[in-house]
């Protein structure tokens, strides 16, 4: 077994260098965007962007520095571009001439499935994606809504039961949202999910954490981190420069790596085989409640298995096509959206006058109304809140983006080369690396104002909140990205 890893590992690391020389082997058309210096051949700027004591300590610093658009070192010795840039945030999103980093595409295929709505692409994509919209409509999410009270009551109960203690939210916060997904998505509790599926997805969920074994390893468990984790999320120096290899391999490799006998592969493998195994047997319950006339229209895969049924629209899914989108459900946005709750109760715990206010404010709506979508819409302080949580502590911090042609990127302002020129767009070469800086542009300040960098509320409730051109589909914000690709919750 041990030889099996060992010459796996071998075999890699030869593919490894060979694909890093030939990657290399190609000049650079960015380099004389500026930026700060590389402090390593191997490493580049990426311990000072990733492995930070405290998210964006560089980043914003160098955004203040070369302002949104600045070109960093990857690992030997690539050049990266660092975008924040609102301008070209908004192209590179709409644009069908960028797709995920390789790390990431091969992550999606093998965690998620090539059916998933991240897996595919063109027309596949826009089709599944209209037909996930039907659960994902103002009225839809209206009716949503005493799924999410019964969770917010239930986590209420269970912060009183701790009062007077110290208490760690994010196992608590994960778990909630992991209870309104599965009951919306699906109509199952987290109760009806199973032991091993709830062990499995928790464990695939925090293996980001553990210690790395082998190269492999950690190539495999950035699969698991690129899906689940959230603002700075535990990383490694190995896992770093596994990352910087894996998107030099060719998909085979992750492919049959992913079969190695590690305990990381194991998880990815058991998580795949778990939601498959979920959603065919939710699709079965659901067919046969529709064949003894009962209503299925009360979450989202039932509502999809009625329309295929019935074929009312052309954007039907097959029943195949549903049950892929059953891992990408249960586990991307779990983490995810706990993890941006958790550092809003932080804040929220750091501003006691505020939270005065908040509950006032909340005690009050909840006196003066039914309940029901009207009830949020009168809370102010509380959707301002939650939209300053989502622009401060985005789910993703970065995420990266390849240009699959040659490519010019326009700027909201021009910037000076280091060889002193002044340029307006930005010649990119087919295979450039590119970084969305979303948390950085969600702190721009020619953006966002001079106090970008606080924690602020109040400024979605003074007037016009940004300056130029918007980019994100909800309050300006890129937490769920934009373009063709936002997310769909």
């Amino acid at each position: 077994m041990d030889h099996t890893i060992q010459y796996g590992t071998a075999v890699a690391g030869v593919i490894s260098i060979l694909a890093v020389y030939l990657a290399l082997r190609r000049s650079s058309t960015v380099r004389n965007i500026p930026g700060p210096a590389s402090p390593s051949w191997l490493f580049g700027n990426m311990l000072q962007l990733c492995l930070p004591p405290t998210y964006g300590d560089y980043e914003f610093d160098w955004q203040r520095i070369y302002g949104p658009f600045y070109r960093i070192k990857g690992c030997f010795g690539q050049d990266k571009l660092m975008i924040s840039d609102p301008v070209s945030l908004q192209y590179i999103l709409n644009s069908p001439h960028f797709k995920f980093g390789p790390t990431s595409e091969n992550a999606i295929h093998l965690l998620f499935g090539i059916d998933s709505i991240m897996g595919v692409n063109a027309e596949d994509h826009k089709r599944i994606r209209a037909a996930l919209n039907v659960g994902f409509t103002a009225a839809a999410v209206r009716d949503y809504i005493p799924v999410f009270e019964k969770a917010a009551q239930t986590l209420t109960e269970q912060l009183e039961e701790s009062l007077g203690e110290s208490i760690n939210v994010c196992p608590r916060l994960s778990l909630a949202t992991l209870s309104t997904i599965s009951e919306v998505a699906l109509g199952y509790s987290t109760k009806e999910l199973g032991e091993e599926f709830m062990k499995n997805n928790f464990q695939a969920c925090n293996l980001r954490l553990c210690p790395h074994k082998s190269l492999i390893d950690s190539c495999c468990r950035k699969i698991i981190s690129s899906s689940c984790a959230a603002i700075a999320s535990s990383q490694s120096a190995a896992q770093i420069v596994a990352d910087a290899i894996g998107a030099r391999l060719p998909g085979w490799v992750w492919r049959a790596a992913i079969h190695l006998p590690t305990a990381t592969c194991q998880a990815i493998r058991t998580a795949k085989r778990l939601a498959n195994e979920l959603g065919n047997q939710v699709l079965c319950e659901k067919r046969e409640a529709a064949e003894q006339g009962l209503d299925i229209n009360t979450d989202l895969y039932g509502q999809l298995l009625d329309l295929h049924r019935l074929n009312r629209t052309k954007n039907t899914l097959s029943e195949v096509e549903i049950v892929a989108q059953t891992a990408i459900m249960m586990l991307a946005g779990q983490d995810t959206t706990a993890n941006t709750l958790a550092f809003g109760l932080v804040e929220l715990a750091r501003a006691p006058e505020f939270q005065d206010r908040l509950r006032a404010e909340i005690h009050s709506a909840l006196r003066a109304s039914d309940g029901g979508s009207a009830l949020y819409d009168n809370m102010p302080l509380l959707n301002a809140f939650i939209k300053e949580s989502l622009r401060m502590f985005p789910t993703e911090a970065i995420t990266d983006r390849v240009a699959v042609k040659d490519v010019v990127i326009p700027l909201t302002d021009s910037l000076i080369t280091t060889t002193g020129e002044r340029i307006s767009h930005i010649p990119v070469s087919k295979g450039q690396n590119i970084t969305l800086a979303i948390a950085s542009y969600q702190r721009l300040e020619s953006h966002w104002g001079e106090d970008a960098q606080e924690f602020k509320p109040s400024r979605w409730l003074d007037g016009p909140t940004f300056k130029g051109e918007a980019v994100g589909p909800y309050a300006n914000l890129l937490s769920f990205l934009g373009g063709p690709r936002v997310c769909l919750g």
